[in-house]
């Protein structure tokens, strides 16, 4: 009877079988001893023709940096996975109930996991070299990832973007007869969890994760791979408070400066110091813009802004030159006569009220004194008039006296006529001043109306 007893001991104890009488027998070295690890190369399946499945999830917990220059993106996930290995199982009744333990990495076969976008190795990940396996067989990957992948950006709508990183894991060795991919949740649910425990640091916002399972072709092979498609959205207050916002006040200056006179030159040295500002401000917005093949629309808004306002100083350095122009030069020229007096002064509806009054003005201060002159003349006319019919008479020196006079009273009305022309053309030239300013003015709003509103459509979309 002893003899039996010991013979079933040894047997249960070669067969794997727990004695709960003896702790040692209890014990997970005794476990792992009982295990089949001897094979670790081939895939874990008793049928070939059958393809293992991989299950694996990943949580986003952060962005660590989205570099714009070389459109890198460094993130920390949390990733697990597991599988089935068909040769690692056993009974808990044979082994005091234990269900599962944790068993290093090298003493089994792990897929071989592969990241489409990474560029960089995960060297500087947390290692976790421990695998959890259960007695079914189900064998458990959880771990924390560093991730640097490649991202393409799309800036267009700057400061207001969302950007779109994807991250891909399939087999780079098995294809679909050997090895399947299978995501564990589904997009409302990864995107549920990781808004949950997302750590921002300012920067970016987590928008959504969308899971995706994709097979493709590769050399007439056919693949299996699982696609996290992460959508990231740009906090845009930094860029509210420092571009956009002080872009919109420089605009406006600018665009009340054209209200100042135009015949003093205070204008135009305002408008190159809104001018400079403005370069300085693109200065800034320049370090700021990520690199990309399309420019943004903020970028484009503030290139158009630089042109008007450029254009608009060009109009006030033309306007200056035809109001010295008008003390310089006797006549209008005629091209300036009639397609800007005449013709474009039409178009843009001006009205000539002020001129007309500023030539009334002028022609009254030289009629008055064209008067004065012509009454002092009658004066003498009729005196000497009087004095020859009264004393009637003819000698040399009343009619050289009277000659005389004649010859003054004509160059005073040559000086008249002059000094109306010359009045005269100083007022064409100060209309054409006018009509210019208000076509600047007219083309500065009309253009930034159309590029605010193109930007407001876009931000919006």
């Amino acid at each position: 009877m002893y003899l039996w007893t010991v013979s079933v001991l040894l047997a249960a104890s070669l067969l794997g079988v727990c004695n709960c009488q003896n702790n040692t027998a209890c014990s997970y070295h005794d476990l792992l001893q009982n295990l089949s690890l001897s094979d670790i190369s081939s895939r874990p399946v008793k049928d070939w023709t059958k393809p293992s499945t991989v299950f694996i999830n990943m949580l986003l917990y952060t962005i660590i940096n989205l570099d714009s220059s070389e459109q890198i993106l460094t993130a920390f996930i949390w990733f697990n996975m597991f599988w089935e290995d068909e040769f690692l199982s056993w009974n808990p009744d044979d082994f005091c109930g234990i269900t599962k333990m944790s068993i290093h990495s090298k003493n089994f076969w792990k897929p071989d996991l592969y990241i489409d976008e990474m560029i960089e190795d995960n060297s500087k990940s947390p290692a976790i070299p421990y695998y959890v396996v259960h007695h079914t067989g189900k064998i458990i990957n959880s771990m924390p990832i560093r991730i640097i992948s490649s991202c393409s950006l799309d800036i267009f709508k700057f400061p207001f973007d969302i950007q779109t990183c994807y991250l891909s894991f399939g087999s780079y060795v098995y294809t679909v007869n050997d090895l399947i991919m299978t995501p564990i949740f589904n997009s409302s649910h990864v995107t549920d969890i990781s808004k949950a425990i997302f750590v921002s640091k300012g920067d970016w916002i987590l928008h959504n994760i969308t899971v995706m399972n994709q097979t493709y072709e590769f050399e007439g092979d056919w693949y299996n791979k699982v696609i996290y498609m992460i959508a990231i959205k740009r906090a845009p207050v930094v860029y509210l408070l420092n571009i956009i916002i002080p872009a919109c006040f420089m605009v406006m200056l600018d665009i009340f400066s054209m209200f100042i006179q135009m015949e003093t030159g205070e204008r135009l040295g305002f408008k190159i110091t809104v001018v400079l500002g403005f370069s300085v401000l693109l200065i800034i917005l320049n370090n700021l813009l990520p690199n990309s093949d399309s420019p943004p629309v903020l970028g484009i808004f503030c290139c158009v802004c630089l042109a008007v306002m450029i254009f608009s100083t060009i109009g006030c350095i033309v306007i200056s030159y035809m109001l010295t122009q008008s003390a310089t030069e006797p006549n209008v020229p005629a091209w300036i006569r009639i397609w800007v007096l005449r013709h474009m002064a039409r178009v843009l509806c001006f009205k000539k009220n002020v001129m007309k009054e500023y030539m009334i003005t002028v022609m009254v201060e030289e009629g008055s004194k064209v008067l004065e002159n012509d009454s002092k003349t009658e004066m003498v006319i009729d005196i000497q008039e009087k004095k020859s019919s009264r004393k009637q008479i003819k000698g040399s020196l009343e009619a050289k006296m009277l000659k005389k006079l004649l010859s003054e009273v004509q160059t005073i009305h040559q000086n008249l006529t002059s000094i109306k022309n010359e009045s005269e053309a100083k007022s064409e030239w100060y209309l054409a001043a006018l009509v210019v300013d208000r076509l600047v003015l007219i083309v500065y709003l009309f253009t930034v109306v159309i590029i605010f509103s193109i930007v407001i459509i876009v931000w919006a979309s």
